[in-house]
């Protein structure tokens, strides 16, 4: 097939940006044809605040380039990782008027929440969950601590929800788990377009030997991801167990503090790739204390790929990702103590080696190239197939 995968990065790279590129490369190694078309937030910078809040709502540059990319290439379908802010939701009307099908994966909560995550002051908050107007976002400034640009984001959700775009422009979501597709069915999603597909580790890093004595801590260094539970909770562990932490992000000056201040604990900054699966692989653990609704964590799933047993918070999908005491530990979300008496029980207790062999084999079941593949291209070949049947119904919904 040939596919029109559209993705704006971010500025801070992130797990979005890594799916975007993983999936590029599994449909290209499948003999499949990906046209991409991507904007960057660097260019935010140099443009006027309200322009760029008028081109969250639409962007008429995107939906010209797009048709334009569309007429050229002729693809058979149009799938969107993230459109938020620059490309707009006017890429899936310029598909439309092609009469392509549109696919958009659902890597966060944005269409839920305008500031994508579901918290608001370091606890899970629906407030604005099936809400035509999300306005207690705006009401606290839930979108980067501001209400003017909570209003900008709010305006495009409410926008498109009057225009019926996200129950008429796109064919099929892609969730990244049952929770999270049960989540969006609740805000308003329509159910029979949301298809579960996870993410996956390409290549396969082969399972690490696990003996480097340590536990880790990959991720973005930000309170969703409940860095200060793991500081707290690390504080309450006497110096006994080492605790590897590598990344970046808004906190890490306090987790530099942290290290300098507690000899269990080193900061090792971000790391490529490269290098962070091999430390994974060594490591006993990894801990992931997220007070968020993580979707599909990509280092949960790297974790399981090289045979590393998770310790995951008991929020969201790593209730499900997670199977308790089989492939790792699950312990009470925004709990230090309770992260801490985790790690001695598994220091203690577990027996590491069937929970690295049950680690792997979750991996080689779920999150394979091979398997994602599969479940990625069944959706394109239903949203194809279900167009050429209904494509005289296709219409252009807005200019």
């Amino acid at each position: 097939m040939k596919i029109l995968l559209c993705h704006n990065y971010y500025q801070q790279p992130g797990g979005e940006d890594q799916v975007f590129a993983d999936e590029t490369a599994l449909l290209r190694s499948h003999g499949d044809e990906v046209v991409p078309y991507t904007v960057h937030n660097d260019a935010i910078q140099p443009r006027g605040a309200w322009k760029v809040a008028g081109q969250t709502v639409w962007n008429r540059r995107t939906y010209d380039e797009v048709r334009t990319l569309i007429r050229r290439e002729r693809p058979h379908l149009m799938h969107c990782h993230n459109t938020f802010p620059l490309i707009s939701p006017s890429a899936y009307y310029a598909a439309r008027s092609a009469r392509l099908p549109v696919v958009q994966s659902l890597h966060n909560w944005r269409l839920l929440c305008p500031n994508g995550l579901l918290l608001r002051n370091q606890r899970v908050c629906e407030d604005c969950l099936g809400r035509f107007i999300a306005w207690p976002s705006v009401l606290h400034g839930c979108y980067r601590g501001n209400r003017a640009a909570s209003a900008v984001v709010t305006a495009m959700l409410a926008t498109h929800f009057a225009k019926k775009t996200w129950s008429r422009a796109v064919d099929r979501y892609i969730a990244l788990t049952e929770f999270a597709r049960r989540k969006f069915i609740s805000g308003g999603l329509p159910a029979n377009r949301i298809a579960v597909k996870p993410n996956c580790v390409h290549p396969d890093p082969g399972p690490g030997a696990g003996r480097g004595g340590y536990a880790i801590f990959a991720g973005r260094l930000s309170q969703e991801k409940g860095i200060d539970v793991l500081l707290d909770a690390w504080s309450r562990l006497d110096g006994r167990i080492l605790l590897k932490i590598a990344g970046d992000g808004p906190l890490a000056e306090r987790v530099r503090a942290a290290a300098t201040d507690n000899r269990a604990i080193t900061y090792l900054g971000r790391r490529p790739l490269a290098e962070l699966l091999p430390l994974v692989g060594d490591a006993a653990c990894l801990i992931l204390p997220s007070i968020w609704y993580e979707q599909c964590p990509k280092i949960l799933i790297e974790s399981f790929a090289v045979g590393t047993p998770v310790l995951a918070s008991r929020q969201g999908a790593m209730a499900e990702l997670v199977d308790h005491e089989r492939n790792g530990l699950l312990f009470t979300p925004g709990s230090a103590e309770d992260l801490a008496t985790t790690v001695r029980q598994f220091w203690a207790e577990l027996p590491a080696a069937d929970m690295r062999r049950a680690a792997r084999a979750e991996y080689e079941a779920k999150y394979t190239a091979e398997a994602n593949y599969q479940l990625l291209i069944g959706v394109y070949r239903q949203v194809f197939d279900g167009d050429r049947a209904h494509g005289s119904m296709r219409t252009e919904v807005m200019p």
